[in-house]
């Protein structure tokens, strides 16, 4: 982009700016503008930090204190500018604003997970991608660059498990502030076992009550919450005694076993899933989907080592209706926590948080009631969605009206009026 079409830019933003009257649209456009030129300016920077690197002997050290940021984020410019220098063809849609820097970070982060001759072929991937890069956002770009990394990893996953597990790393060290910080980074085995123990141990301390001092951020309050726990298994050391146990939802979809009479009965095709064979995804497959529990792939002989000690529990949905699920699914007035079974029941049904668009693990959402419990909304699988906290915020705080169906058909009526409106939810395989 030359400086002409970056002055006419700068121009329009400026004029919006300057008009209180402006409406929707103009305000849009003016945003627009400003990404473009954020996109612009990201390429000259990058440009500029990479010629400085054979001007000066520490190029970091001049970027920071040219640009008053920090030495990692100095860094990650130069790691920008030595994409860039590989991806031509994505440097030129950074150039002129159909590229953000989000999609060249993504890149870098995915490509340090590769070697040698791998990297390359990845780093010549991403150049083609380029027109994927200009209309996907970048937590979905970067799902893609993942995939193609997966795929020039062709092996049965162990490679990738044993580097996973000599990556594991817990740093520790004391803040300014006094405070005892901890920072950890496990393979995906390891971490799912972390974590249903760590969330037994929320469950089981703070079902009812909190903490004095528990913020009311619902984001910090989470951390709090786990903060606690974690102090309180390393205290009492009796993990052994009270681990909590993975467990693994084997989810039939019954559509995809319905027979042609149309009278909608349905057997499952399958007696069960096996656990060294591939998840099953997609409608019509005849076969069970399993959600591991885990957020990315781990080779199948680890889950069937998993599998063995894990909980093991069958959904059968239809549709965006349970048509079976272990235990009592319908609670009333009885408690205002959603179930261990009520869970299960929606993590055989969403994958992520209900709201449209949110790719929040399930996991990591909070059971809201459709029909809020203090308006006297009862706990009934019904009136229970899955919302990540984010989302759970604008719905308590900020005025979003969520509208539930029989089919749970979901509509979302935002504070200006706009609706958006979903069909029954579709899970896709974990």
């Amino acid at each position: 982009m030359d400086v002409t079409a970056v002055c006419e830019r700068v121009r329009a933003v400026a004029s919006v700016r300057g008009d209180a009257s402006a409406d929707r649209s103009g305000l849009e456009a003016g945003l627009r503008s400003i990404g473009v030129l954020r996109s612009w300016l990201a390429a000259v920077e990058a440009d500029l930090a990479g010629r400085l690197v054979g001007v000066v002997s520490f190029p970091e050290k001049a970027i920071a204190d040219a640009g008053r940021s920090s030495l990692g984020q100095a860094g990650r410019v130069l790691e920008r500018s030595t994409t860039l220098g590989a991806t031509p063809e994505l440097a030129s849609g950074l150039d002129h604003g159909s590229v953000t820097a989000g999609h060249i970070d993504a890149v870098t982060k995915v490509a340090k997970s590769l070697e040698g001759s791998q990297r390359d072929e990845l780093l010549a991937r991403a150049n083609r991608l380029v027109g994927f890069a200009a209309i996907e956002p970048v937590a979905e770009f970067r799902r893609r660059l993942e995939q193609e990394a997966k795929a020039l990893q062709a092996d049965d996953g162990m490679d990738r498990f044993e580097r996973q597990k000599s990556a594991a790393r817990l740093r520790r060290w004391t803040d300014a502030d006094g405070m005892w910080c901890l920072q950890g980074r496990f393979d995906p085995l390891t971490g799912v076992r972390m974590n249903a123990r760590l969330s037994a141990e929320i469950d089981a301390l703070f079902a009812e009550s909190v903490p004095a001092g528990c913020p009311s951020d619902p984001v910090a309050k989470q951390e709090f919450l786990a903060a606690w726990a974690l102090a309180g298994i390393l205290e009492r050391g009796d993990v052994a005694q009270r681990a909590g146990r993975p467990e693994f939802i084997v989810v039939i979809e019954a559509d995809a076993n319905r027979d042609e009479s149309g009278d909608g009965s349905a057997e499952p095709a399958s007696a069960g899933p096996t656990p060294a064979g591939p998840p099953a995804s997609g409608r019509g497959s005849g076969r069970p989907t399993v959600d591991w529990g885990l957020p990315v792939e781990v080779p199948y002989r680890v889950l069937a080592e998993l599998f063995a000690v894990a909980e093991q529990h069958v959904v059968v949905v239809r549709d965006g209706v349970v048509l079976y699920a272990p235990g009592e699914l319908n609670l009333g007035r009885s408690t205002r926590l959603a179930s261990s079974a009520q869970r299960r029941a929606l993590r055989a049904l969403y994958a992520t948080c209900a709201v449209p668009g949110c790719g929040t693990r399930f996991e990591r959402c909070k059971i809201h009631h459709v029909v809020w419990w203090r308006h006297g909304g009862n706990t009934d699988l019904a009136n229970l969605l899955p919302v990540c906290v984010h989302h759970h915020t604008m719905i308590h705080d900020h005025g979003w009206e969520l509208t539930l169906g029989q089919g749970r058909e979901l509509t979302l009526r935002l504070p200006d009026g706009t609706l958006h409106n979903t069909g029954p939810p579709r899970r896709r395989a974990a």
